[in-house]
C-alpha cells in the first residue's frame, strides 16, 4: 500500500486543491513517483466499427503501419443498433479500440474513411487524461514520426 503524504503536506494541498474546484478545474495532485511528463489529453483512444473481423484487421494493420496508432485492439461480436435512413436496424460488428496521440486523430479519421466501406463510418475519439505513464509515453513515442516501431510496450 502506498505511503499516505504526511499531514503537513496535505494540509499544504488543501489550497490548491480548493482554489482548483473554485476554477472548474479537477484537483491538484502530487506528480507521481515515476517523474512523468505526460500532459493530459494528448494520447487518445479512438473507437471505428466495422462490419467484420477481416475489414477491421486491414484497417488496423493498415494504421499501425502508417504510425497512425500505436496499437489497436479488436472487440468481436459486439452488436449495434442504430437509426439509418428511417430505420431502426441491427447489426453485428467489431470494434476497434485505437490508441494514438490526439494530434494525429484527424489523420487517422481521414484515413479511416477513405478505405472504410460504410457510407458513414465511425470515428469517435477520446482524449485520454490519466493511465499507465510508460505506456502513454509508448504510444506517443511509436506514433512520432522516424521513432522506432520496433519496442515494444512497456
Amino acid at each position: 500500500m502506498p505511503a499516505l503524504l504526511p499531514l503537513a503536506s496535505r494540509l499544504q494541498l488543501l489550497p490548491r486543491a480548493l482554489l482548483s474546484m473554485a476554477a472548474g478545474s479537477p484537483p491538484f495532485r502530487p506528480s507521481p513517483a515515476s517523474g512523468s511528463d505526460y500532459v493530459p489529453g494528448s494520447v487518445s483512444a479512438a473507437f471505428v466499427t466495422c462490419p467484420n473481423e477481416k475489414v477491421a484487421k486491414e484497417i488496423a494493420r493498415a494504421v499501425v503501419e502508417k504510425r497512425l496508432a500505436a496499437c489497436v485492439n479488436l472487440i468481436p461480436q459486439i452488436t449495434s443498433i442504430y437509426e439509418w435512413k428511417g430505420k431502426i436496424e441491427e447489426d453485428s460488428e467489431v470494434l476497434m479500440m485505437i490508441k494514438t496521440q490526439s494530434s494525429l486523430v484527424p489523420a487517422l479519421t481521414d484515413f479511416v474513411r477513405s478505405v472504410h466501406p460504410y457510407e458513414v463510418a465511425e470515428v469517435i475519439a477520446l482524449p485520454v487524461e490519466q493511465g499507465n505513464f510508460p505506456y502513454l509515453h509508448w504510444v506517443r513515442q511509436v506514433t512520432a514520426s522516424g521513432s522506432d516501431s520496433s519496442t515494444a510496450p512497456p
